[in-house]
This record gives C-alpha cells, structure tokens and sequence, in this order.
C-alpha cells in the first residue's frame, strides 16, 4: 500500500489519536506518517501505533513539530484492536474505575483535603483485584509528579495490578509532562472509553 501522510498540526489531543484510529480502522496500511505539533498527541499517537504493531521512527523537527514514520511489522494482524487500552478478561470480575479531578478531597482546607487523598489512595488497595483504573485528569494530574506526597502509593497500585492513566493534555497544561513518575499518559478516548467499560466509577 502506499504511504499516507497525515498532518495533524493544530489538532489538540486527542484529535491526531483519533485521526489516526480513525483512518487505520477503514483501510489498514502497512505504513504511514504522522505529524503532530504537542508532546501529548505524540506520545498517545505513539503508544496507539505500537499497540497496532507498528515500529515507528521519530523525527523531531522545527516547531517543535514530531514527524512519526511507522511500518507495521510483518507479522502484525491488520485487523484492528478492539480498544485502545487493553481490558481484563471477564472472569476478572467486577471493573471499579476511579476518577480523580484535584490534587485533594474536598474544600474548606487543602492541607486537611491533600492528606484525606493521601489516606484515600493508601486505602484503594483494599478493594481488591476489582480495582481496574486509576484515572487522573486536570489538577488530578498533580498527584503523578515526582515531588507528591501519593507518589508512594500510586506506585503500589500499579505494582499490585491497577492501571494508572494520567492525562496528557493536563501534564502538557501544567509543565509536568516529562516529570510524570508513574502511570500511562493517556487521552480523553481511553478515559471515556474507560468509564464506558467499568462496572463503577468512584469519585474521591
């Protein structure tokens, strides 16, 4: 097939990740180039290729603007995944997503409500092997930094099973994108994709 090109400069995340999808679920190529102009779509463009099976060179140029050269490796299936994100089979039970908005719980007092989140974080655990997601978005994202007081038990969580998304638009937004320190930077199709396919969404 021939190669195709396309330009997604101006499109903020997750508009060049959808493009993408969009384009490779109606005619499956075996390569194409994609341009992006923000860290974000980069690495959600990215991640999304090689979960398709493509090897991909990346060339950063002036701008900054990424030009993603991808080939998909020869024994990839061009039959499109199902979701962007993988699921857990279904004999894993009961899906629990949790959303979180803010670097804290509540108002009235930020320090009361940073260490509410910190105990609310050390206690998710709890919930067994029905905790499927964790899911950062806006100030949320805040929690993902080297220097959070949750670092520590967001680290656990991964380590015991749960996905940490982290959005990459929000890390884009407050400087934080190449500090996150745990996680998947991740976009709003993963997000509402998640919501979609949990069986609860908890909101500290």
């Amino acid at each position: 097939m021939s190669e195709k090109v396309l330009n997604c400069q101006g499109l903020s995340c997750p508009g060049p990740l959808l493009r993408v999808k969009e384009f490779l679920d109606a005619a499956p190529a075996a390569s194409l180039i994609v341009v992006v102009d923000n860290e974000a779509s980069r690495e959600n463009v990215c991640r999304f290729l090689r979960s398709r099976g493509f090897s991909l060179n990346i060339r950063i140029e002036d701008g900054p603007v990424w030009r993603i050269d991808a080939q998909r490796d020869a024994d990839a299936p061009e039959t499109p995944q199902p979701q962007v994100l993988k699921t857990p089979p279904a004999q894993a039970g009961r899906r629990l997503a949790v959303l979180i908005t803010t670097p804290v719980i509540g108002s009235g007092d930020d320090a009361l409500g940073a260490k509410l989140m910190q105990n609310f974080l050390s206690t998710l655990p709890e919930m067994g092997p029905e905790l499927w997601r964790v899911i950062l978005l806006n100030g949320g994202v805040r929690l993902a930094a080297p220097d959070s007081p949750v670092l520590p038990a967001l680290l656990r969580l991964e380590r015991e099973g749960a996905q940490v998304l982290v959005c990459g638009s929000c890390l884009e937004h407050f400087g934080l994108l190449a500090q996150k320190a745990v996680g998947e930077t991740t976009n709003m199709l993963d997000v509402v994709t998640s919501l979609q396919l949990a069986d609860s969404v908890i909101r500290p």
